[in-house]
């Protein structure tokens, strides 16, 4: 019961966690078994529609629902403890963002036992993904499901705008942030804006499927090309939304490890808002062969071309943060110097799918798959490994074990490239994307092979991780406040794991590298920028928790509405909405609750914090 109503960002975040490497190991089986698919030409181990289902679920599900919740995983554990706050700014949202993305994922993934996933792609590319291509429910699944998703996304971007803003300790200036809470701000601020634009694409393909409208429908006078700027519009920019923080992780690891101040610590924050800015201005560089018009692909491939300036100044930053430092290759350490090299080919990819003439002979080729998992998995899971080495003993107070991590990386980083750099060979020998089959005798044979095997290497160090964290869960929780010993932030000032209340006094900040600062002056801790007093903490409620039941019931009773039933009943509680009325019913029931009990929370007295100290 503790964890179905806890609004504690900690617990909260553990939740993100567990939920995240459920879909991501989802995603991960679906890979794998379109990659079996395709160790040899003419395989028969799936058919064409099941292929079309596992492409669009593993896309979907890796993307929206598997690296997303593990992003917010790391940012709900680390982000109040880098800016000294004692929670999030909305606890309450905080709970209610985690249980609509669970919901919304879970409606997704029951496609698979209630007639057929989505098969139309994970971009749901119109006409195919229109009522008249896909005929079942499973693209129904996909427009409700990623609204639900995308609702708690969009809640818990809000959520940490408002802490960063609102709740950072005295001395701590924008200039003084910790990369990763920078990172997070811009982060939020993208998905403030991006999320709006794929919940209105998601809505309005809704009302075409289920309200019979023709927003899309061409024979009805819509336009599948609205849909493609619509979904882009969002699409680019979420890349931005799940690399960026990778890149704050980064930039937290490697000047850790290098016992150095992060090069060009402003020109890096400068360079994180460009990328964000010109995110904004490239979607259309998805969409050079649609027939756009030379201006158009012009101007594009121009702006797409200049967001490898800023990305190139951290480059070189993380390389100049290194030089000259004293550099110790831990897990946390190797994951992200392995990421700086593997996302560059990844940039170098997007740069030559940047020019139009170009992209006309690499579009909707492997090429493209190489490219965008160069930078997904070879930029952002790279990343997120290196931050969940780095600040598990942060959040679970044990330290994972530094063979297992480095079997992990070498097995996930070799099985990678195995996997992913034959694929841009294949690509421009011309093998296209989205195909369950290939004939024989075209030089694809034995490249799918090597991809395929690589593959398996990469289940091979999930398996390793997983290990890891099983064995270290067996472990005393004893990790000291300081395990890596050169932390330069705030959340290591603190017990592993952290207390309730985060910080006993709220802390005084003097410079970028608080912590470290200090360390520099010869204190052991922070100096307290207040006395000790009582803590004001929010109280658990279940009621995140029933509003998302309420909104799932609700889409599910909206998506079978127009259903024939054998059973009269059913009919009559589907046809009649009478199923989504409940859901709205106990989703607005829980929000009236909320309006009308005014909770004011609970306090910690400071005779507590002394004995919780002690003991």
């Amino acid at each position: 019961m503790d964890w179905l109503t806890t609004v504690d960002h900690k617990k909260i975040a553990i939740l993100y966690l567990w939920a995240g490497g459920l879909f991501f190991g989802i995603g991960g089986i679906e890979a794998l078994l379109i990659r079996w698919q395709l160790i040899k030409p003419m395989n028969n181990f799936l058919d064409a529609q099941m292929f079309n289902e596992l492409i669009t679920m593993h896309g979907t599900t890796m993307i929206f629902l598997g690296v997303m919740p593990v992003i917010f995983a790391l940012m709900n554990a680390v982000i109040p403890l880098q800016i000294g706050a004692r929670d999030v700014a909305f606890p309450f949202l905080n709970a209610l963002g985690f249980w609509t993305f669970l919901f919304g994922g879970i409606l997704l993934n029951l496609s698979w036992v209630m007639g057929g996933a989505p098969d139309a792609g994970w971009t749901a590319y119109t006409p195919l993904s229109t009522s008249t291509y896909s005929t079942t429910h499973g693209v129904d699944f996909y427009t409700i499901g990623l609204q639900i998703a995308g609702l708690g996304t969009l809640i818990g971007g809000i959520n940490f705008l408002a802490t960063i803003i609102t709740m950072r300790a005295p001395g701590m200036t924008y200039m003084r942030m910790p990369m990763f809470a920078w990172t997070t701000f811009i982060t939020s601020a993208i998905i403030l804006f991006a999320f709006p634009a794929i919940t209105v694409g998601l809505v309005l393909l809704t009302f075409d499927r289920i309200l019979g409208a023709n927003f899309f429908e061409v024979g009805a006078g819509g336009s599948p090309v609205l849909w493609q700027h619509i979904f882009w519009i969002f699409g680019h920019p979420e890349v931005y939304i799940l690399i960026l923080p990778a890149f704050g992780i980064i930039s937290e690891v490697i000047p850790t490890f290098s016992r150095k101040r992060l090069f060009g610590y402003s020109s890096m924050v400068f360079a994180t808002i460009l990328i964000a800015f010109l995110g904004f201005m490239v979607w259309a560089h998805h969409m050079f062969t649609t027939g756009l018009g030379p201006v158009a692909n012009a101007l594009f491939s121009v702006s797409t071309m200049l967001i490898a300036v800023p990305t190139g100044i951290k480059i070189f930053n993380w390389l100049f943060t290194m030089w000259g430092g004293q550099v110790r290759f831990t897990t946390p350490n190797l994951f992200a110097v392995g990421f700086i090299p593997t996302f560059t080919m990844g940039g170098v990819t997007g740069v030559m799918l940047a020019s139009a003439p170009a992209d006309f002979q690499f579009h909707d080729t492997y090429f493209v798959v190489a490219h965008f998992h160069y930078v997904i998995v070879g930029g952002l899971v790279l990343g997120l490994f290196a931050g969940l080495h780095y600040w598990w003993p942060k959040m679970f107070g044990r330290m994972l074990s530094e063979k297992l991590g480095k079997w992990t990386f070498w097995t996930f980083i070799i099985g990678f490239h195995l996997t992913f750099f034959v694929q841009h060979f294949l690509g421009l020998m011309g093998m296209q994307r989205r195909v369950f089959t290939y004939l024989p005798n075209q030089q694809f044979d034995f490249l799918n092979l090597v991809s395929t095997i690589g593959a398996g290497l990469m289940g091979v160090g999930m398996i390793i991780f997983l290990v890891n964290i099983f064995l270290t869960s067996r472990k005393p929780a004893d990790a000291s406040n300081d395990p890596w010993e050169d932390g330069r932030t705030l959340e290591w000032t603190i017990p592993s794991p952290p207390p309730e209340y985060n910080f006993k006094q709220t802390p005084l900040i003097r410079g970028i590298d608080a912590f470290w600062k200090e360390k520099v002056a010869g204190n052991k801790g922070m100096t307290p920028a207040e006395p000790v007093g009582s803590i004001h903490m929010p109280s658990a409620t279940i009621l995140p928790f029933t509003m998302s039941i309420g909104i799932f019931i609700a889409g599910l009773g909206f998506m079978f509405s127009r259903d024939e039933f054998g059973n009269a009943f059913m009919s009559f509680l589907f046809n009649n909405y009478i199923v989504t009325a409940i859901g709205l019913i106990i989703t607005f029931g829980s929000m009236l609750m909320r309006s009308l009990y005014d909770d004011h929370g609970w306090h910690i007295e400071p005779e507590e914090l002394e004995g919780s100290e002690r003991t």
